[in-house]
C-alpha cells in the first residue's frame, strides 16, 4: 500500500465555469478502520453535472461542498481491510465517498459490486445513479406509450442515451439533440435513435425539433433547459409529459435564463415533473434487474470516457461540464484489483 493519501478539496467557489484554481490536491493522513468500518482503495470517481451546483453551496435537494474540505460523489473501490463482518478483503464496493485515494467508511454506506453483471465502472454510470435517473424519469413520469414521440436533450449523455434506448424498447419514435457530430452518430448508430441533430449547428432549434418529431412531442426528457426547452415547448402535443431531470445549460450562468414559451404547457395541458432520483430508491431493484438484463442481451449500449489519475480530476470535471467527451466521465485512480 502507498504510504501517503491524497485528496481533492474545494479551494474556492466558482463564478461561472469552474477553473483549475477552484480545486486543490493535498496530502492527508492514511486512515485506519475501526469497528464496523472498512478501508477502501478508491478505483473510480464519478463526475456528474449536478455536482457543479454543490460547488456554489447548498442546493434544495443536496448539501453544498464546504471550502477546504474534500469533495465527494459516487465512487468504486476495493476493500483493503475490514472490521465489518459483511465485507471481506478484496470485495469490490461502491458508495458516496470523498475524492481521495484511501477512505474509511461504515459498511452500511457501501454496496457490494458483482463484476459478473458488468464492468466495475458501469456501476456508477449506466447501472448507477445516472442510469436509475433515466429509468425512473422516463418510465414513472414520462410514461411513454407505444407509437408516441419522445424527445431527449443531451441525448448522448449517460442519462439521455439510456432514456432513448428504453423509449425505443417501448415502441416509441425517439429523437434527440447532442453537442457534436460524433455524439449524434452515437445516438443514431448505436442507441437506435430515429432522429438526432447537433444543436450547435442548426439554424433554429424549434424547426430542428419539428423535423425530428414531425408528429409533435409527447414526452420530453429534459436535461438541458434554456433555449432547448423553449424550442421543445413549441412542439409539444396535448397532454405531453416533461420529466425534468437537469438543466445543464444553466449551471454555469451567473444569472439563469428565463423560459419564454411556458404558455404552451397551459394550452397543451402538459405536465412538467421535476424529480430527484434519491427519492425513488424503491425502484432500484427493478431498474438494476431490467437494465443489467438489457445490457447482457445487447439491447442497451453505453460509452465511458476514463481520465487517469487524481491529479487530472479537476480538468476532467471541467471537461465534463463543457461536454468535451462522449460518454460517462469517470476518473480512474488505481487498477481494478489488488
Amino acid at each position: 500500500m502507498a504510504e501517503k493519501n491524497e485528496r481533492v478539496v474545494l479551494a474556492k467557489r466558482p463564478e461561472g465555469m469552474p477553473a483549475l484554481d477552484c480545486f486543490r490536491i493535498e496530502e492527508t493522513a492514511m486512515p485506519e478502520p475501526s469497528d464496523g468500518r472498512v478501508l477502501i482503495r478508491t478505483i473510480h470517481i464519478s463526475l456528474d453535472p449536478y455536482l457543479r451546483g454543490r460547488m456554489t453551496g447548498p442546493q434544495p435537494y443536496v448539501s453544498g461542498y464546504e471550502l477546504d474540505a474534500p469533495m465527494d460523489s459516487d465512487v468504486t473501490g476495493q476493500v483493503l481491510a475490514s472490521k465489518d463482518p459483511a465485507f471481506a478483503e478484496g470485495d469490490h464496493v461502491m458508495g458516496f465517498l470523498p475524492w481521495q485515494r484511501y477512505t474509511v467508511a461504515k459498511g452500511k454506506w457501501l454496496r457490494r459490486i458483482n463484476l459478473a453483471v458488468a464492468p466495475l465502472s458501469a456501476h456508477i454510470g449506466v447501472l448507477g445513479m445516472p442510469g436509475q435517473t433515466a429509468y425512473v424519469g422516463l418510465l414513472d413520469f414520462g410514461r411513454p406509450k407505444e407509437g408516441e414521440s419522445v424527445f431527449v436533450s443531451a441525448a448522448a449523455s449517460t442519462v439521455g442515451s439510456l432514456v432513448g434506448q428504453i423509449a425505443k424498447l417501448k415502441g416509441c419514435h425517439v429523437a434527440g439533440s447532442a453537442g457534436s457530430d460524433e455524439k449524434v452518430a452515437f445516438c443514431l448508430d448505436e442507441c437506435g435513435y430515429d432522429a438526432c441533430f447537433n444543436y450547435k449547428t442548426v439554424e433554429r432549434l424549434d424547426k430542428a425539433v419539428k423535423a425530428a418529431c414531425p408528429n409533435g412531442v409527447d414526452v420530453y426528457f429534459e436535461n438541458v433547459g434554456g433555449p432547448m426547452l423553449d424550442a421543445v415547448l413549441k412542439n409539444i402535443n396535448q397532454n405531453a409529459r416533461i420529466p425534468l431531470c437537469g438543466m445543464i445549460s444553466q449551471y454555469n450562468l451567473v444569472r439563469q435564463e428565463g423560459v419564454h414559451n411556458l404558455i404552451a404547457v397551459l394550452g397543451q395541458r402538459a405536465t412538467i415533473k421535476g424529480f430527484i432520483v434519491e427519492d425513488h430508491e424503491d425502484r432500484r431493484e427493478a431498474f438494476f434487474n431490467d437494465v443489467s438484463r438489457w445490457i447482457k442481451e445487447g439491447k442497451v449500449k453505453y460509452r465511458e470516457h476514463v481520465a487517469e489519475g487524481l491529479e487530472n480530476l479537476p480538468q476532467a470535471f471541467i471537461d465534463m461540464l463543457k461536454g468535451t467527451y462522449l460518454g460517462k466521465m469517470v476518473v480512474r485512480l488505481a487498477p481494478e484489483s489488488i
